[in-house]
This record gives structure tokens, sequence and C-alpha cells, in this order.
């Protein structure tokens, strides 16, 4: 579309940096257009504190706050967790995050009649492309605004000089002027000092994280939780029964005080470049963890490996904003027949940073300590071993007289 013929925008509106400049920005190079600016919670807590007053305040026509959190942890969290899927180590909490924000601000965008949505992803990060790609799929011939990839502003402290020119109130300073994300699952620090790999992360400084301690802070006697899993899907903590969104938010309280879920990492982003972020992760870390020690009971060799593998495919999916798409959908439908078989509990230890496999318990346990002893059995013949191994290594023996025959080295 035209800018003159853009009259309605729908934002989505965090209150941080980026957006809190645009809706003004919208209205000098949109024709005054009218902005509705839309939040997703999907747990950022007190973030969400005041935002209507300053929405307003800085020319919003409305603010609609959407509570996301149980979408958020039962239809993204919990699948992917359910796959393995680790990007680079990395938990996936902003990846799996926009997609679903997106959705609704289709769904409100249509409701409101707008003609175009924004955002205020940067041209060089990964959010643009999964914002983008989930409107595309809800409203393709919606037009999208980004203003990083119009305007004048090539930095952050130019986005602060112009918030101040505007008289946009900012809860934070050019000190503390990080690049974060945060929700019910994770939180991402970027920028400042992080921008150099050679700098340590400032884990000891008060304020900066949030959601953990540093290991060092972390108390001298462990702690000690229980989970239970039906189906891959975390029911109950300490014997507790709960929502997975309950247990997730009791498990990033221990996980942090314990120093748990810290990822200081360089990723390779979607659009090329190489990004250096510090994640706190504590909740998430520890169901990771405990899902893939059941599993160590429950899956057979064979369905554990190609998880594992297409794991990997999982996590890109999700990375790269392909969320709203036929192999997610597909690639959950196998991690789902798998988890039918992955019931029972997991205890784990937790301290100063390390998550300790205190013990796991299954009715679906494929472990059978009989074949597994050392002790004398009366179920394993161990001279079948031999044939066996006649047969599997009847490949190798042939291509070693092939070799010695033509004076060929099997090195």
């Amino acid at each position: 579309m035209k800018k003159k013929d853009i009259k309605k925008v729908v934002l989505a509106y965090s209150g941080g940096l980026d957006t809190s400049i645009i809706i003004p920005w919208l209205k000098e190079n949109y024709n005054n257009c009218e902005v509705i600016a839309v939040s997703g919670d999907v747990g950022q807590g007190t973030e969400l504190d005041g935002l209507e007053e300053k929405a307003l305040k800085t020319g919003a026509s409305k603010l609609y706050v959407e509570d996301l959190t149980e979408e958020f942890v039962n239809d993204f969290i919990i699948p992917t967790v359910k796959a393995g899927a680790l990007y680079e180590d990395y938990m996936l909490g902003t990846s799996f995050a926009r997609p679903l924000i997106a959705k609704r601000l289709v769904e409100i965008a249509k409701k409101e009649g707008a003609d175009a949505i924004c955002h205020g992803c940067t041209g060089k990060g990964n959010d643009q492309v999964r914002f983008e790609l989930a409107i595309k799929a809800f409203a393709p011939e919606m037009a999208i605004i980004a203003p990083w990839r119009e305007w004048d502003i090539k930095s952050r402290e130019e986005e602060i000089a112009y918030a101040e020119a505007h008289n946009i109130p900012l809860k934070i300073t050019r000190e503390t002027n990080y690049s974060k994300d945060k929700n019910l699952w994770h939180l991402s620090h970027e920028g400042l000092d992080l921008e150099d790999p050679g700098n340590e992360p400032t884990y000891e400084k008060d304020g900066f994280l949030e959601m953990s301690v540093s290991p060092m802070k972390a108390p001298d006697a462990p702690t000690y939780v229980t989970i239970d899993f039906e189906k891959g899907v975390p029911v109950a903590l300490d014997g507790v029964k709960m929502s997975a969104k309950e247990l997730i938010l009791k498990l990033n309280e221990l996980g942090g005080a314990n120093g748990i879920g810290l990822l200081d990492i360089v990723e390779n982003r979607l659009v090329g470049m190489k990004c250096r972020g510090v994640y706190e992760t504590p909740g998430g870390a520890i169901l990771y963890k405990a899902l893939k020690v059941l599993e160590t009971l429950c899956l057979d060799k064979y369905a554990a490996h190609k998880k594992q593998e297409l794991a990997i495919t999982f996590a890109d999916l999700v990375y790269n904003g392909q969320w709203y798409t036929p192999l997610r959908k597909a690639l959950c439908a196998f991690v789902d027949v798998l988890m039918e078989t992955c019931t029972g509990t997991v205890k784990l230890k937790l301290y100063k940073g390390n998550i300790i496999n205190a013990g796991v318990w299954s009715e679906y346990s494929l472990y059978d300590p009989e074949i597994a002893t050392f002790d004398e059995d009366e179920v394993y013949h161990q001279a079948d071993a031999e044939g066996f191994i006649n047969l599997y290594g009847l490949p190798i023996e042939v291509q070693a007289k092939v070799c010695r025959k033509h004076g060929m080295s099997m090195e």
C-alpha cells in the first residue's frame, strides 16, 4: 500500500525503547494515522505496568493487552520441549513467542479494520522474519511497516535521543541500555559490553540478572526437585499436581535461586551474522534435562536417535520463523507418537548452576536390570554374542579379504 492510503495501523507494542518511539514516528510519517497498540502478554510481568497510560500519552488511540500465557505454554513451549529442540543450545525463548503474538496482531488488525501491521524489529534481527512470516500465514495481503528498515535512526543511542526530544519516558538509561526480551520462559540480554565476545558477563553485578543469580551466589546446599510427566508433558512438581504454566513459574524460582539456566553464546542469526547473547532460562533448563533423563528409560535406541536428529530440524524451523508450516506440524505429530510412553517421574539435584540426575522411574521403562546386571542372570546367554558379532562384522571381514587380495589397506 502507498503511505497515503494507510489510515489505521496495529502496532506490536512492548513499551520498550523501540516501540515507545514508533507511535509518534508513525503519526509523523504516515499522515497522522490512527495507531492501535497491542501488547501480547507472554509473561513479561511488571514490564506491562503502566503501558496503557504510556501508549495513550504518546499517541495511540487504544491499547490491547492480550493474555497469551496459557496458549504460549501449552501450544508453543511444551511441544518444543517435547521435541528436545535447541538452537545451538539456545532454548528458543524469543523465537516461539513471536509467532503467537503475530497471530493475535492479525486477529486484532482484522477486527479493527486496520490497513497495516507494524513491528519494532531491526533489519539485522531474527524477529522481523518471525513476525512477518506469521503475518503472511494469516493475512498474506496485509501491509507490514518495519520502521527500522525505513527511518534515519541508526542506533539505540539515537533512539534515546528521539525519545528525549519527544518527551517519551523510558525505563532505561544509556548505561543500562541492553537489548532485552523477557517472557515467562526466559530473559535475553544483548548489546553494550556483550557485543565484545571477550567480555565476561557481569553475572555478579546487581541488576544484571533478573530471573537467576550467579552460581557463585547460589546456596551451598542443593535443592531437590521431582517432576512427574504424562506423555512428555510435565504435570506435577514435588508430588503436587499443577498446570504446565504453574510448574514452569515454580521451576523458574527454584532454578533461578540455584543459578540454573545461564547461557552465554555467539549464535548464528538467520540473516547471516553472528551475534552474542546471554540468556536466563532457569525453569526451561530443568525441564529439558528432566525429559531427556526420562527418555533414556522410555525410548528405544532408534527412536531416541532419530528424535535427536530431527530436534535440530525442529529448532531450525522455530528459530527461523517457520512455526506455521506443514513440516513443523508433522514433526510435532512424530514427537507425540514417541511421547506416548514417556510417562514417569524424574528427580533432579540443583546445585550452583548444575542439574544432576538423582533418579528416574517409569512403568514404561525399557531398562531391564536382570538383563543389564553384571551379576549372574538367567535370561541373557553371553555365548550368543559370538554369532551376533560374526554376522554383524561380516561386511568388514569380506572387505578385509578383498583389500588383502589387492594389497590395499583397511586404515
